[in-house]
């Protein structure tokens, strides 16, 4: 397994391998870049089919956390943690001791929180032995699945009216890939907007519960991404666009909650081709980013002042939109380049 020449090694800061043989630990932890500050980025714990693959998602994530900080107007970098296991049966005190002990390690240069498979219980248990832990559940800002949602949904407004030049939801069919926090809670905010939902997921119960409360239509997970909709929102794993969805899609918008949606960046492109305006993944869930960077806001969390700041993320992809339309070029290929550019400054200041 290769680290140096692996296709998502983008010049990364630190990557740590973790194993603890008492509580069965097993991580990385990587730190992408800590120009514009410490590093931030949640734990996420997954039954990944190989190390390989969690060294993939890892730092891809870890990346994704430095343009998104970016993009939020942030002073912090990116990293990201994957812990290899089932969250279902594997988590205990002494695995989230070892892991809190290891994010101390790194002396402040790295905030983890929670993400895919993980909870603010969870980082209570990790935030007994550290000082580096957000979103904890007790004296923390908590679950940022709602923040994340709002962010959502304030970026698909944008979307919606740039591309298809209509004010609001109402009436507009949104195809939501995934029921999981962030996936339920836009579900709501998107029937309360009376939009039109089609829903899928791995758990039935959940789907259940989205056509119950929300009137939403149940599909399969294979007929998601195919659903005609103005709107597909993936909101569970990431890659979900590539060489078999592409041709696919049904759709005049893809904006949703999960990281990494392309596989590689040539779907990003074949996305621009189809005329599918695409809202940068990392732009449009900042959401959750940027609710528990208030924790270290010197006055404290507020909710109220980490809603005001979801205001950015629509800033952010209008502006993405217009430089895209303008060029003639793929927005994730815009957005990437504003994101480099923005640690590209700080790093000439930070030199100067």
């Amino acid at each position: 397994m290769d680290l140096f020449s692996h296709a998502e090694f983008d010049d990364h800061e630190d990557v740590r391998f973790l194993h603890h043989r008492e509580s069965g630990l097993r991580a990385i932890i990587a730190l992408h870049d800590t120009t514009l500050g410490p590093a931030i980025g949640g734990c996420r714990m997954w039954p990944y089919a190989s190390d390989g693959e969690a060294l993939a998602d890892v730092l891809r994530l870890s990346r994704g956390m430095t343009y998104k900080t970016a993009m939020a107007g942030l002073p912090f970098g990116g990293g990201k943690s994957v812990i290899i296991g089932d969250p279902r049966r594997d988590k205990s005190p002494e695995l989230w001791r070892a892991f809190g002990r290891a994010v101390e390690g790194f002396g402040g240069r790295y905030y983890t929180g929670e993400d895919v498979g993980t909870t603010p219980a969870d980082m209570d248990l990790a935030g007994g032995v550290t000082r580096f832990v957000l979103g904890r559940a007790s004296g923390g800002s908590g679950d940022p699945s709602p923040m994340t949602a709002r962010g959502v949904l304030a970026g698909i407004r944008v979307a919606v009216r740039h591309r298809l030049g209509r004010d609001g939801l109402a009436g507009i069919t949104v195809a939501l890939q995934g029921l999981g926090h962030v996936g339920m809670h836009l579900a709501e905010l998107l029937a309360m907007e009376g939009a039109r939902l089609v829903v899928a997921d791995l758990d039935p119960g959940r789907a259940g519960e989205a056509a119950r409360r929300f009137g939403a239509r149940v599909v399969s997970g294979a007929e998601i991404l195919e659903t005609p909709c103005e709107v597909l929102a993936p909101c569970a794993l990431g890659a979900v666009i590539d060489d078999h969805s592409l041709p696919r899609l049904r759709c005049a918008v893809v904006a949703g909650a999960a990281n990494n949606q392309l596989a590689t960046e040539r779907h990003g492109d074949g996305l621009h081709e189809r005329r599918i305006l695409y809202a940068p993944d990392y732009v449009i869930n900042a959401g959750g980013v940027i609710n528990i960077a208030e924790e270290l806001h010197p006055e404290g969390y507020r909710p109220e002042r980490a809603r005001q700041r979801l205001e950015v993320i629509g800033e952010r992809l209008t502006e993405i939109f217009a430089r895209a339309a303008r060029r003639e070029v793929p927005t994730h290929r815009v957005a990437d380049a504003m994101a480099r550019e923005i640690v590209a400054r700080a790093r000439r200041a930070r030199a100067a």
